[in-house]
């Protein structure tokens, strides 16, 4: 089978830095075409130079529609905006669209969803293998504990970092919530200052820090009577969420239309 080709939007950023690269370096998959905005200082460049690996002779180019047609694949880790507009292109050109964008409102998916009736789409708050798998232990976990056992969610990342929780933090937080058979949103508490008054049983707590340049931190705590269960995943190099990203768009080639997510890839 030929290499699948692939479109990376937000090339010129780190995030799109290393997945040229992770893609470059791959012998299933090859840069087809890498987007930035059209004010970008980065257009015309070629795409592996400004990723440090010489030339691959693809520029960089704001023509995102042009791109899709030309390729099998996109993968999308910038802005809820850019991401509600790269899944209805994806959907005319019937492609697959990995999405790592985070921040998300219940609207954007909405359209999101709307837009996988024609293209193949997996979205996770975190493309790494070991948080995905860490969240299916968080489910377990959760389902075999019961609600005598509170549940807090701690994430730590860099000081630029915009949203919070964390899309990582919501995506534990949601498996969490599986585990019980409850709605999240009816169970999450994001903060907490003031007299509070005592925990209610059955929420998930949610405690964001930001500092540094940590590249992603997270810890599900499980406190029951005496004792104390934590799950935690560190995050040591943004290449973690590249490779998990690759190996999505990889399954996602010859899919059916539908959404997806890196609980389908890993099969967990």
């Amino acid at each position: 089978m030929d290499k699948m080709r692939l479109v990376v939007v937000g090339a010129a950023g780190r995030m799109g830095q290393m997945l040229i690269k992770t893609i470059a370096e791959s012998n299933e998959a090859v840069v087809s075409g890498a987007i930035e905005r059209p004010d970008s200082a980065a257009l015309g460049r070629d795409a592996g130079e400004t990723a440090g690996l010489g030339r691959l002779g693809v520029a960089i180019t704001d023509d995102l529609l042009s791109a899709l047609l030309k390729a099998e694949g996109v993968i999308d880790f910038t802005a809820p905006t850019a991401t509600v507009e790269i899944a209805a292109l994806a959907a005319q050109a019937r492609i697959a669209h990995i999405v790592g964008t985070t921040g998300m409102t219940a609207d954007d998916i909405v359209k999101v969803e709307a837009a996988a009736r024609h293209a193949i789409i997996v979205r996770s708050g975190n493309m790494s293998l070991g948080v995905n798998l860490l969240a299916g232990l968080v489910q377990k976990v959760a389902r075999t504990l019961g609600t005598d056992w509170d549940i807090e969610i701690l994430e730590m990342h860099h000081r630029m970092k915009v949203d919070a929780p964390s899309g990582t933090a919501l995506l534990l937080g949601e498996a969490a919530a599986r585990g019980r058979e409850i709605a999240l949103a009816d169970h999450s508490v994001r903060a907490r200052d003031g007299h509070t008054g005592p925990r209610k049983t059955g929420d998930i707590g949610f405690a964001t820090l930001r500092g540094g340049s940590v590249v992603g931190d997270h810890s599900v705590i499980f406190a029951g009577t005496g004792e104390r269960i934590e799950l935690t995943h560190r995050a040591e190099d943004r290449g973690i969420f590249a490779r998990g990203a690759l190996r999505a768009a990889l399954w996602a080639r010859g899919r059916k239309p539908g959404l997806y997510s890196m609980f389908d890839v890993l099969g967990v």
